[in-house]
């Protein structure tokens, strides 16, 4: 049962939509209408401006972190922090409030690494900072640091369960990221 809870809980947490009720509350306007429809920091910055995509970007990152602290807080155990944070990370993709449809999950997951993995953390920030200037694609930046993640969890010999969580928060942003994929192949994607 307590699993359970620790699983409806985390997804409800992901589930908050932020984006989406601080653009209404604070600057007036429904992300799903403009820019990428996305309700995330990204299209959130362009749409709303800097500040609100840092913060709407804090907010998700939290969320993140706080399906991990959950777990931690509800059984003490690293199977328990990664549940927290895949049921996060999965609501904040497909939120129950708003009709499953989401944001592409960067800013959780890497609320979920950070408090699970710091040493990989620093690593793949530093790696999308890099291509996000160097190629002005948020997207490029986003793909390849979620790649990277498990590669980097295998080399500095991170538990195994903190592995297959990288590993499958990989393709699940690397998948929610197919339209972008296309568009950079068709040479349409936004830069940032």
């Amino acid at each position: 049962m307590n699993w359970a809870l620790l699983v409806i809980a985390a997804y409800l947490i992901g589930s908050i939509p932020v984006g989406l009720i601080l653009g209404k509350l604070i600057w007036k306007k429904d992300l799903r209408r403009y820019g990428s429809h996305n309700i995330g920091a990204t299209n959130a910055w362009r749409v709303l401006g800097k500040k609100a995509g840092v913060l709407i970007f804090l907010l998700d990152f939290l969320k993140g972190q706080l399906g991990v602290l959950l777990g931690a807080c509800m059984f003490a155990l690293p199977g328990a922090m990664v549940v927290g944070g895949f049921f996060a990370m999965v609501g904040h993709m497909f939120p129950l409030f708003i009709g499953f449809k989401g944001g592409k999950g960067v800013a959780t997951s890497l609320g979920v690494i950070a408090a699970l993995m710091p040493k990989v953390t620093a690593i793949v920030v530093l790696v999308w900072i890099v291509l996000v200037a160097l190629t002005r694609y948020v997207s490029v930046g986003s793909i390849a640091a979620a790649v990277l993640a498990p590669i980097l969890a295998a080399i500095f010999a991170e538990p195994t369960i903190y592995f297959l969580f990288v590993l499958v928060m990989a393709l699940f942003i690397v998948l929610r990221h197919r339209e972008n994929i296309s568009r950079l192949k068709a040479g349409r994607e936004n830069k940032f």
